[in-house]
Formats: C-alpha cells, sequence, structure tokens
C-alpha cells in the first residue's frame, strides 16, 4: 500500500470519527442541555437528530419521564405529641431543564436527595399541626394536596422539578404504643357492643309487649265478632224454625218426628222399652199421627 492510500485511508477514518462524535440523538423520553466548555448553550434540546463540535460541545441527556421518590419510614409527631411512623412516596418530573442541571448537575441522586429533604421538611410541619386523628382520616386528602402544591412551589423554582403529588403510603404506631392503643379501641368497642345489646333488649321487650297487647285485642274482638254472629245466627234459625211451624204445625212435628226415628233406630243393637200407645210412635201407629184403635 502507498503512502498516498495510507494517508486517504486515515483521513478516511478520521473523518468517520470526528462525524460520529458530531451527531446525537435525543429521544421522545428525554430532555437534554448542550454544553460548551461546561456552560450551558442550549438549555432544552428538542426531541430529534442534532450536531455538534467534538471537544468543544457535550451533550448531557436526562429522562423526561414521571420518576418516583419512595422514601425510607421516618417518625413524626403530631398536634398531641403523638410519635407516627410514616411511610411515603412522591411523584415528580423535570419541568426546566437548565434550572434541574444548575441545581443538580444532572446528578439524578443528588436530585432525589433534595426533594427527600424538602419532602420530610413539609410532612413534618403538616403532621405538627393536626391531630392524630386528622392526619389519620379527617384530613389526609386535603394534607397531601397542600403538601403538594407547596414543594412543587418550592422544586420548580430551586431545582427545576414539578412535583406531581405526594402520598402517604402507610401510618404506624411505635410498637411500645401499639398495644395500649389496640387494648383501649377494644375496651371502647366492648362499651359499645354492651350499651347496642341493651338498647336491643329495651327496644325487644317494647316491641313484645306490644305485640302481646295487640294479641290480646285482636282475640277479643275477633270473639265478640264471633259471638255476635253466632247470636243472629241463632235467632235467623229460630226464626225459621217458628215461621215453618206457623204455616204447618203437623208437618213440622212429622218431619221431627222423622228426625228423631232415624237417629234412635240407627244402631241395630239400641233396645226400647215403650208401651205401645206412646206419643214416641203416634206417627207409626197411624198416617194420620193419631193413636191406633
Amino acid at each position: 500500500m502507498g503512502g498516498k492510500s495510507f494517508a486517504g485511508l486515515a483521513a478516511l477514518l478520521l473523518v468517520l470519527i470526528v462525524g460520529s462524535k458530531s451527531i446525537y440523538i435525543v429521544s421522545e423520553i428525554e430532555r437534554a442541555v448542550l454544553l460548551r466548555f461546561g456552560e450551558v448553550v442550549n438549555p432544552d434540546i428538542q426531541p430529534g437528530l442534532h450536531f455538534k463540535l467534538p471537544v468543544v460541545n457535550e451533550v448531557r441527556k436526562f429522562d423526561a419521564r414521571i420518576q418516583t421518590l419512595d422514601s425510607r419510614p421516618q417518625d413524626y409527631l403530631t398536634l398531641e405529641k403523638k410519635r407516627l411512623i410514616v411511610d411515603s412516596f412522591l411523584k415528580w418530573k423535570i419541568s426546566n431543564v437548565r434550572t434541574y442541571y444548575t441545581a443538580t448537575s444532572g446528578d439524578e441522586f443528588r436530585a432525589s436527595d433534595l426533594l427527600s429533604s424538602r419532602m420530610d421538611t413539609g410532612l413534618r410541619n403538616k403532621f405538627g399541626r393536626r391531630t392524630l386523628n386528622e392526619v389519620v382520616s379527617g384530613e389526609r386528602e386535603e394534607m397531601m394536596v397542600e403538601l403538594t402544591k407547596e414543594l412543587n412551589d418550592i422544586t420548580s423554582e430551586e431545582l427545576g422539578i414539578e412535583v406531581i403529588d405526594v402520598r402517604v403510603k402507610r401510618i404506624d404506631l411505635p410498637a411500645e404504643v401499639s398495644q395500649s392503643v389496640y387494648d383501649r379501641m377494644r375496651t371502647e368497642r366492648e362499651r359499645e357492643a354492651r350499651e347496642l345489646r341493651s338498647k336491643g333488649k329495651e327496644l325487644a321487650e317494647g316491641i313484645r309487649a306490644d305485640a302481646d297487647r295487640q294479641r290480646t285485642v285482636i282475640l277479643a274482638n275477633a270473639f265478640r265478632d264471633a259471638e255476635r254472629i253466632r247470636g243472629e245466627g241463632d235467632a235467623l234459625a229460630a226464626s225459621t224454625y217458628a215461621k215453618a211451624y206457623g204455616q204447618d204445625p203437623e208437618f213440622y212435628s212429622f218431619y221431627r218426628s222423622l228426625g228423631a226415628y232415624r237417629e234412635t233406630f240407627s244402631n241395630k243393637g239400641d233396645v226400647m222399652v215403650l208401651e205401645p200407645g206412646s206419643e214416641f210412635f203416634k206417627y207409626l201407629n197411624s198416617a194420620t199421627g193419631g193413636n191406633s184403635k
């Protein structure tokens, strides 16, 4: 290989190396700054293909997606000076690339430390102004909204970071006081249970007494109505019998006698000792009802 060929190949290789160092790509999930000897000359490079001067320029890229800062559980005191163990997390993303790079040098761990310190201070202040009941249930949501806004105002200006959300995952009592709290809660629930049972028994007695009274009244009214209806029926039957007897006394007497014969002679084993001229055999002795001669 000649000297000219070798020089040409070396020049081509140099051009390729310089070209590769001059071209860079910023993806859609990244934010980037362009530096010239360490000074920011382009604070927010848009996604796409870009060029730079090798050695002179440097590109620093950062993750533009939402990040999660999961803090270690910390001890906080409430307004009543009760100690709580709070486990929380924070959602954040880069909002101003220049400020973020200036404040953290583009170090994500440095950014996490600064955010964690500010979140710890914010939670400590929020818990210190509220009671145990308020931080656990009463004003928990309101407290998180306030803290998110306050942290975002601070970090946007100082760190170039947008705080999207702050949440408390868990709130625990210290182990040394948990048992006493549980015992007190159990005692209160047992007392409430006794009160509810007592009220239930009292209500049940009242309902039972009212039901017994209504039962007595209903039975009395039913007996009264039954007696009245029975009396009206008996009166109507007596009136019907009387009218029928008045229309044909002889036929009525004959019909009554037939009924008496049917009842008397229904059992063949029965024995009756009567005189032949007895009134009982009046219609057997004569078709007209008179005594036989």
